[in-house]
């Protein structure tokens, strides 16, 4: 028996800032930006600037904050990351900052409903033990690598070892919410 998904990913669809600042609260910080700066390719600066929102209700405000300012957002979740894109602009001389999804992790499985909502920032590794905490009987037929993250990976499908019999992950959701560039 398979959960469905409601996938309360609140992923914002890029764009945002909040009145962030590139300076540095503790001195260690601007070696490891100055660091950071050194190392990394003039076409494709990293950002001063990293904002994490403790809870969904901030990314509006980013998403609507950066459209007004005309920053560039990038969105940093758990999970892989290989072409490190999440990290750097592929526009030069274009000011961006990066939104980081850390807190927004939660997992809230429904026995009754069959359903499980997750936020984007979560691994498929929590969801596995998050309906196993629930269920004996239930799953959700997903990757085989518990450390990625489940925004990520449903956004590109979702393909896994039991796909041919119950198709794709993002073939399961029945329910989202996004932010989109309007907030």
């Amino acid at each position: 028996m398979w959960l469905t998904f409601r996938f309360a990913i609140l992923l914002p669809l890029f764009l945002s800032t909040i009145s962030l600042s590139g300076s540095s609260e503790k001195p260690n910080d601007e070696a490891l930006f100055e660091c950071l700066m050194t190392r990394s390719q003039p076409s494709h600066p990293i950002s001063t600037a990293i904002y994490t929102p403790k809870n969904s209700s901030y990314l509006t405000a980013s998403v609507l904050c950066a459209r007004k300012k005309d920053v560039v957002m990038k969105i940093r979740s758990r999970g892989h990351d290989y072409e490190g894109l999440s990290y750097v602009s592929c526009i030069p001389h274009v000011p961006f900052f990066v939104l980081d999804m850390f807190n927004l992790r939660s997992i809230d499985v429904n026995m009754e409903e069959e359903t499980a909502w997750v936020h984007a920032n979560a691994i498929l590794g929590e969801l596995y033990y998050a309906i196993s905490q629930k269920s004996k009987t239930h799953g959700f037929p997903a990757g085989v690598c518990p450390t990625i993250g489940v925004g990520g990976y449903l956004i590109g499908g979702g393909y896994g070892n039991m796909m041919r019999k119950y198709g794709l992950s993002a073939d399961n959701i029945i329910d989202a919410q996004f932010v989109d560039v309007n907030g």
